[in-house]
C-alpha cells in the first residue's frame, strides 16, 4: 500500500512541475509578445506613424495622459499624429503576467512638439494594461503616465 501512495505521489509530482513548467514557458512568451507590442509603439513614435499603434490598441482603450486627459482610442491616435517627436526612449520595461492580463511598466523620455506646435521634453513612468482577446491576440485596453518633474 506504501509503494501505491509513493508512486501515485511522485506521479502527482511530475505532472505539477510539468504544468508549472509549461505556465512559465507560456509566461515567457507572454512576456516577449508584450514587448514587441511596446517596441511597436515605439517605433510608432520615433517614425510619427500612427498606423503602427492602431493594431496595438483595443477598441475601448483608454489612455490617461501625464497631464490628466483622458483620452479614447480615437483621441489617442489623432493626438499621436499631430505629435512629432525628435526623440523617443524607453527605459526599465518590466512585464508582470496574469493569466490573460499582462501590466507592462517602464519610464519614457521623448522630444519634440506637440499637437498645438508647442515643443516639449518630456520624461514619464508608464503602466499599460493588455488583455488577450477571444481571437489570441494582445491588445492594450489601458494606459497610464506620470510626469517625472526635473
Amino acid at each position: 500500500m506504501k509503494r501505491i501512495s509513493l508512486w501515485s505521489l511522485l506521479a502527482l509530482l511530475s505532472l505539477g512541475s510539468a504544468s508549472l513548467s509549461q505556465a512559465q514557458q507560456a509566461s515567457g512568451a507572454t512576456e516577449k509578445a508584450i514587448l514587441a507590442l511596446e517596441n511597436q509603439w515605439m517605433q510608432s513614435q520615433k517614425t510619427n506613424n500612427p498606423d503602427l499603434l492602431a493594431s496595438v490598441l483595443a477598441d475601448k482603450f483608454v489612455e490617461t495622459s501625464g497631464e490628466g486627459k483622458v483620452r479614447n482610442k480615437a483621441e489617442t491616435l489623432t493626438n499621436a499624429k499631430a505629435t512629432k517627436f525628435s526623440s523617443v526612449e524607453y527605459q526599465d520595461i518590466k512585464v508582470t503576467v496574469f493569466g490573460d492580463t499582462a501590466i507592462a511598466t517602464g519610464s519614457f523620455k521623448g522630444e519634440g512638439t506637440d499637437e498645438s506646435g508647442k515643443s516639449f521634453n518630456i520624461h514619464s513612468r508608464w503602466t499599460d494594461t493588455f488583455v488577450k482577446m477571444p481571437d489570441g491576440k494582445w491588445q492594450c485596453v489601458a494606459s497610464h503616465s506620470s510626469n517625472i518633474k526635473k
